[in-house]
This record gives structure tokens, sequence and C-alpha cells, in this order.
């Protein structure tokens, strides 16, 4: 179950990466960056809840995902809350998310990553 969440996690991370490196203009792809980046952090999330806790948020919710895994550890949650505040920005206003909200993704997506990474 980890491992699965943490290869998904990790894939939705590199297609996020080539996203950006592929780019002309990163303002270009930024929806699909954002999008890509808080997809990697739920699955980096639950990786990290199943290593810590032995199971993941599997419902809708996303509240009970950031609490479930502020259980398992706080600064994470925090991470997992910052994605998912640029979801509906990203993934379905008309909209475009703004530069510094795509760096916001990319902080908390790295750090959501690197912490499910180095879980043994």
């Amino acid at each position: 179950m980890r491992a699965g969440r943490l290869a998904k996690a990790r894939q939705f991370g590199d297609a996020a990466a080539d996203q950006l490196s592929l780019a002309d203009d990163p303002r270009d792809v930024a929806d699909a960056y954002v999008t890509l980046a808080v997809h990697a952090g739920i699955a980096a999330a639950d990786a990290i809840c199943c290593a810590r806790l032995g199971h993941y948020w599997r419902s809708e919710s996303h509240h009970e995902a950031i609490e479930l895994l502020r259980s398992a550890d706080p600064t994470m949650a925090r991470h997992l809350h910052t994605l998912l505040s640029l979801k509906t920005q990203a993934a379905y206003a008309s909209g475009s998310v703004r530069e510094g909200d795509v760096t916001r993704a990319q902080r908390a997506m790295e750090a959501l990553l690197r912490s499910a990474g180095t879980l043994s």
C-alpha cells in the first residue's frame, strides 16, 4: 500500500518537474504544474500515513485527510493544506494560479515527497 502510493507520488512529482522544464514560459503550464504537485502531495501524504499509522484516508474529504496526516506529522499536514488550498484554482477555475502559488506548491510538494521517501 505504502510503496504504491509513494510510486504514484514520485510519478506525479516527476511529471510536474517535466512540465516546468519543457515549457518555454513557466506561466504557460502553471495550472498543470500545480495540479500535478497537488496529486503528488496527496499521494506522498498517503504514503506518510501508511508508514506511520498503517492506513490512509480514502474519501473525498480533504479536510479529514489533512487531519489524519496531522496525527502522523503536523508539519507535513501544513504542506498538504497548502497544496489543497491551491487545487480548485489550478484545476477548476477559469483563471490561472499566480506565480507565487507555483513556488508555494513546489515547496510543499517537495517537502512531502522528501518526507515520504525517507520513511521506512
